[in-house]
Parts: C-alpha cells; sequence; structure tokens
C-alpha cells in the first residue's frame, strides 16, 4: 500500500484497480489508513504550513424550492422550521465576523427564490464595502449562467456547488426527478468559466453510493480540477425518504479527503461539520486527514439551530469571538494555528 500512496502523491492518480485496493485495504488495515493520513498531512503541510484557514459560514435561509431526498430543508418536509435571513442580519453578521478577523464569508442556503439577483448583487457590494479585504463566497445552489455572472461582477469570487455524484445512476437516486445531473455539472463548468474559485465535492456514505461511486467521484474532480474540495459524511434527517439509513462511515470520509489532498495539494478542503457532528474530535481527524479549512458557523443564534439538513447537527451557542477562540485552542493542541 505505501508504493501506491507513493505513486498517489508523484502522479496524482491511480488506475481504477489501484484505487480500489488501497480504498479497500484503508479500510481494513489500520496500517494502511495511517498511512495515507500521514502523507496527506505532509503533502498539506508542505503547501500550507501549519496554518488552517477560517470561513465564516452565514447560513441565509433555510427555505429550498428543491426535494432533494436526503435534505432536511427539501421543501416537503413540513417539521422545518423555516427562516430567512434579512439583508441587514446578513451584513451585521459579517462585519461582526469581520471585526473578529475573518476575511471570508460564506452564504450558504437553500434555493430560495426571495434571494433574487439584484437583492444578492446588493448585498455582495455591502459587504465588499464594509469588509474591503474580504472574499465572499457563495453557496446557493443552481442558477443561471448569467445569475453566476452578475454576482461574481458584484464582487463574489468563489462558489460552492457540490456535485453530489459523479455517477448519474446514483445521482438520480438520490435527487427528484425535476433536478439534472447534466445542469449540474453544467453549472460547474460554467461557475469556472466565469472565473469563480469553484468548489465542488459529495456526501460518503450516502445510500446506494458504492467504492466504484466514490472512485467515479474522484475522477471526475479530476477532470474538473477544483479550487475547493467539500466531503462531508452522510447523516440522515428523519424526516426525509432517506431518513431510514444509518449514518455514513467517518473512516472511509477521511482515506477520501486524504486521497483528494494527494491528488489536489493546493486545494482548499474543509474539514466539514458533519464530521464535528459524528465524532467530537472531527474538525481534528478531518486536519490530520490533510484538510487545510474549518468554517466557524456564524449564523444568528436566534436561527443557527433552523439550518437542519440533517439532524442533530453540530453547531455552538457562543458567539463568534468564542467559537473562533476555541478553534484556536483544539488546533494548537496538535501544532496547527489559524
Amino acid at each position: 500500500m505505501n508504493q501506491l500512496i507513493e505513486k498517489l502523491s508523484t502522479l496524482r492518480c491511480l488506475e481504477i484497480k489501484e484505487f480500489e485496493q488501497l480504498i479497500s485495504a484503508c479500510v481494513k488495515c489500520d496500517d494502511s489508513f495511517n498511512q495515507l493520513r500521514d502523507k496527506a498531512t505532509q503533502v498539506a503541510r508542505e503547501q500550507f504550513g501549519c496554518g488552517v484557514y477560517m470561513r465564516g459560514l452565514v447560513e441565509i435561509s433555510s427555505y429550498c424550492k428543491n426535494n432533494c431526498y436526503y435534505c432536511g430543508l427539501r421543501r416537503d418536509n413540513r417539521n422545518a422550521s423555516r427562516y430567512r435571513l434579512s439583508d441587514g442580519e446578513i451584513l451585521s453578521t459579517c462585519i461582526e465576523g469581520y471585526e473578529v478577523g475573518l476575511r471570508t464569508f460564506v452564504l450558504q442556503g437553500g434555493e430560495d427564490a426571495a434571494f433574487t439577483d439584484s437583492r444578492l448583487a446588493n448585498l455582495i457590494a455591502q459587504i465588499r464595502h464594509n469588509c474591503p479585504d474580504a472574499i465572499v463566497t457563495l453557496s446557493l445552489g443552481e442558477r443561471s449562467k448569467e445569475s453566476y455572472q452578475r454576482l461574481y461582477d458584484a464582487g463574489a469570487s468563489r462558489y460552492l456547488l457540490r456535485h453530489e455524484a459523479a455517477s448519474q445512476s446514483l445521482y438520480e437516486q438520490i435527487h427528484p426527478s425535476d433536478m439534472s445531473y447534466d445542469n449540474r455539472i453544467n453549472c460547474i463548468k460554467s461557475l469556472a468559466e466565469i472565473g469563480y474559485q469553484t468548489g465542488m465535492g459529495m456526501m460518503v456514505g450516502v445510500p446506494g453510493q458504492t467504492i466504484e461511486h466514490l472512485i467515479n467521484d474522484i475522477l471526475l474532480m479530476r477532470e474538473l480540477r477544483p479550487k475547493m474540495i467539500g466531503i462531508g459524511t452522510f447523516i440522515s434527517h428523519p424526516h426525509t425518504p432517506f431518513g431510514i439509513h444509518t449514518s455514513g462511515d467517518l473512516r472511509l470520509t477521511y482515506i477520501i479527503i486524504a486521497i483528494a489532498r494527494l491528488m489536489h495539494p493546493q486545494a482548499y478542503i474543509p474539514a466539514t461539520t458533519a464530521l464535528q457532528t459524528l465524532s467530537a474530535t472531527g474538525y481534528i481527524d478531518g486536519i490530520l486527514s490533510g484538510a487545510n479549512v474549518v468554517m466557524p458557523n456564524i449564523t444568528p443564534l436566534t436561527v443557527r439551530p433552523k439550518y437542519e439538513i440533517y439532524k442533530g447537527k453540530h453547531h455552538t451557542t457562543t458567539p463568534i469571538a468564542e467559537t473562533i477562540q476555541s478553534l484556536a485552542q483544539q488546533l494548537s493542541a496538535i501544532g496547527y494555528h489559524l
């Protein structure tokens, strides 16, 4: 396995059979698992030192027009507590984050028609004006290329849009028929063409997913070369069609994060909230698998629990400054810094 790990680190890809061998070995064997993660950590440190990037996450709306089978925000979930932040609330949240040192803000939400192009463009401009050296990242789902262009022109420079599944058959198993695999991929390509630093990714352990599916994900990301790669673990929500399924496997998630790091040495790879939801050491274990980003949730406390994409979603109830201080302490314990 060490030879395969070195080959992956050098060539940044393997043959399909070799990926199968590597993933299977790391699932079963602690030595192989640790070798892979150690190599991924080494590569991340070579690129970024021991620094971990912060992204302030603002969940602007829990309304969504889509009906994805796995997501608690799906439109048919009548048990969901919906909210929509005002422009003033979003701006004041970013300003508060800016004052405690955050320099990237991720505006994330369901596909909510209330956030029109003009509204978002004005909001982005206000954030850039009040936080002049900050970067605005969007994670607001599928939109037209013209919409993406307008938001880019307004000052947004990064966009996160997980592809969810590189295999069309699996994509169709986890999304309703009114959503299109081709449209999702075309959106990601449009974002890159416009000039965004583009992020993509998927969940590990989604119902119906196999090792073959994960390898297809790995190869699609190699083809599209995203600047950001978001890999989380599937966690079920009881008020969805997938509510009866068990959560995905953390170990397998760390394996895929480590492989992504070896294939994309310079990518931004977050230790996701899903990791921390499933394990008290999830953020740290993500960093020690090659991740180099943490995304402290700075959504206003009054609505933070309502953004429930899966059950039990980890969120703190502390002010922004305390959240950042806590993250800094956790990272310092393993020799890293924010």
